[in-house]
């Protein structure tokens, strides 16, 4: 099974000072940042997934690259652009066309040959089919007796538009002889009706479907879908699932077809999780919160109005640093760190339900960044578990992608073939923890 990363210009600062947090004044970002595969001497990932939707923009999402970017992605191609040979392993770039970025529009903005020529000329190894997210849930239509009144006829418009893409797509990749694999999507409302879209798939020629608008679908939801998948899939059909990882599950997902899936979920949490920023042999643990006092709205607010001020909230700040550095080295006791660190969740987030006590004390007492074998946590040491900022808070991301893959192929074979006993052993040792 392989895991792919989408793409949303994450990078990292080589030259950041983290004990000064400073940068080299001759920094360009472009030139000089690292992306996640370039961090690392071991693999990772095993591809990218880039979205035209991100790239381009749509609407008021805009896009995540500036211009000389788009320019010089379309110039040299993805390969280049992305300086996979700097990556301790191959990488494959799969390209979709970001169907969330316009999901409440009545059609894509995109043509067939839109999306084709912009696979073409950044040299993917793979290509998605254009299609149009259906984000409705709808199970209640497979019941016996359903009619087709039970499903609107805006949905299923845009599952046969997804179809009608499909096919349009394959007929145009075929006949001009490109080199990226083509995936057909598959949209549905209900397990039976993804089933429909799969079975139609294949019969126009496809072997590899990516399965959309399953993110926001619960755990039993998806396996129900591709159980009713599994009836139709052909042997040697591969299923990708978009935007859906569910690690606890995805030794039941390899056995229904899946082989592989994308999903920004352990960048993500790493910044923006009130508790699991950071992975560790399948367990999740919370990061310090040490934000920086010109960084922090609500404090500046309350310096602003005079409840507090500016020299006693940078003395806090400070203290927390210092505390953390101390504990690392061992001159600083946990109880002693935890104190300093209250004191100043008080300034910064006094209306706060509940404090951080008890999350930090698992997080220091374990200290889990000592025991991980990743470059960054053997660079940054304490700094990775320090919730301040993009450059630690993007490491700690780095460091999740890692870990979830570490994990997941540690447990496997070179093939990709793994289960998840330990992840799951993980999961349930947190959830005894945490309650």
């Amino acid at each position: 099974m392989k895991f792919f990363l989408p793409d949303s210009q994450d990078l990292v600062d080589p030259s950041f000072d983290f004990e000064n947090e400073q940068r080299a004044k001759d920094r360009r970002r472009q030139r000089h940042d690292l992306y996640a595969h370039e961090v690392f001497s071991q693999p990772a990932f095993d591809g990218f997934l880039v979205s035209k939707g991100m790239v381009d923009g749509f609407g008021a999402l805009g896009s995540r690259y500036t211009l000389s970017q788009r320019l010089r992605l379309s110039q040299i191609g993805a390969p280049e652009f992305f300086r996979v040979n700097r990556a301790p392993h191959p990488l494959q770039i799969m390209g979709d066309c970001g169907a969330f970025t316009y999901v409440k529009e009545q059609k894509p903005p995109y043509s067939v040959d839109d999306v084709m020529d912009f696979y073409a000329t950044c040299r993917f190894d793979y290509g998605v089919s254009l299609d149009h997210v259906i984000l409705d849930f709808l199970p209640e239509a497979d019941a016996p007796g359903a009619g087709p009144r039970a499903v609107p006829a805006a949905i299923r418009r845009r599952q046969e538009l997804t179809l009608e893409y499909a096919s349009e797509f394959l007929h145009k990749h075929t006949r001009g002889r490109h080199a990226f694999k083509p995936l057909g999507v598959a949209q549905g409302w209900s397990p039976q009706s993804y089933a429909t879209s799969v079975k139609r798939l294949q019969q126009m020629g496809y072997d590899y479907i990516a399965l959309g608008g399953m993110v926001p679908l619960k755990t039993q939801d998806i396996l129900r879908c591709l159980q009713a998948i599994q009836a139709q899939r052909a042997h040697g059909t591969r299923l990708h699932l978009l935007g859906v990882t569910r690690t606890e599950h995805i030794e039941e997902f390899y056995r229904l077809g899946v082989a592989s899936f994308d999903s920004t979920s352990p960048l993500r949490q790493a910044f923006k999780d009130a508790h699991d920023n950071y992975y560790h042999n399948g367990l999740t643990y919370t990061a310090i919160r040490i934000p920086q006092v010109e960084g922090n709205t609500s404090l500046q607010q309350r310096i602003a109005s005079g409840q507090i001020s500016q020299n006693q909230a940078r003395k806090l700040e400070t203290a927390c640093l210092q505390a953390m550095r101390l504990f690392d080295s061992g001159r600083r006791s946990i109880s002693k760190v935890i104190e300093v660190l209250l004191e100043y969740e008080d300034l910064y987030a006094p209306d706060a339900k509940r404090n951080h006590a008890k999350d930090y004390e698992r997080t220091l007492r374990d200290a889990p960044w000592r025991r991980c074998a990743c470059d960054i946590c053997k660079h940054l040491k304490h700094h990775v578990i320090i919730f301040r900022g993009a450059e630690r808070n993007r490491r700690r991301g780095f460091h999740n992608i890692w870990s979830f893959y570490r994990h997941m192929r540690d447990s496997g074979t070179d093939t990709h073939e793994f289960t998840v006993g330990q992840q799951v052993a993980g999961l349930k040792e947190r959830a005894c923890r945490t309650n």
